[in-house]
């Protein structure tokens, strides 16, 4: 009689403690976790003393962190944590404005812009061939705009 008491707990605490062990063969996949304003030396390169608030937001993005006591700083805070190898890394760049709103200071991992990189104005700027056209060939007409669209073509080929 206890026998057919215990048997039962025993399969229960067995297969309860199965869902905790995992054989050391079997690897899962784990992904990687952005979270936060990813930022680069680009981006903070073209922070210049003076720039407004919109300006600032316009070329780093919206901030992570806006302090109600501090209005006058701004926090961007980027996390990467790798899946495969577990490693984390975390930059924090904070951006200090004056009472008018107009940027004072940069602090933070991602280092500001130096005197070449304001002086070089064309630097950053790149070409992208987007391709043409074979002069020899003529482009493909386009369709009539005021002509019939796919689906009123295809309800019509259908009856309705």
């Amino acid at each position: 009689m206890l026998r057919s008491r215990l048997l039962p707990a025993a399969a229960f605490c067995a297969l309860l403690s199965a869902c905790s062990l995992k054989p050391g063969f079997i690897n899962e996949y784990k992904i990687d976790v952005q979270q936060g304003n990813v930022l680069d030396q680009d981006m903070v390169a073209q922070l210049k003393p003076g720039q407004t608030k919109d300006q600032v937001r316009f070329l780093l993005g919206t901030p992570l962190i806006t302090d109600i006591f501090h209005q006058q700083r701004w926090d961007y805070v980027y996390r990467f944590k790798s899946g495969s190898t577990g490693e984390v890394d975390t930059r924090r760049l904070t951006v200090f404005f004056d009472a008018d709103g107009r940027l004072v200071g940069v602090t933070g991992d991602v280092e500001g812009a130096g005197v070449d990189d304001l002086t070089l104005s064309g630097a950053r700027n790149r070409v992208v061939d987007l391709g043409a056209l074979p002069a020899d060939e003529p482009a493909p007409p386009l369709p009539d705009p005021e002509g019939e669209g796919f689906f009123s073509h295809w309800l019509h080929t259908i009856g309705f």
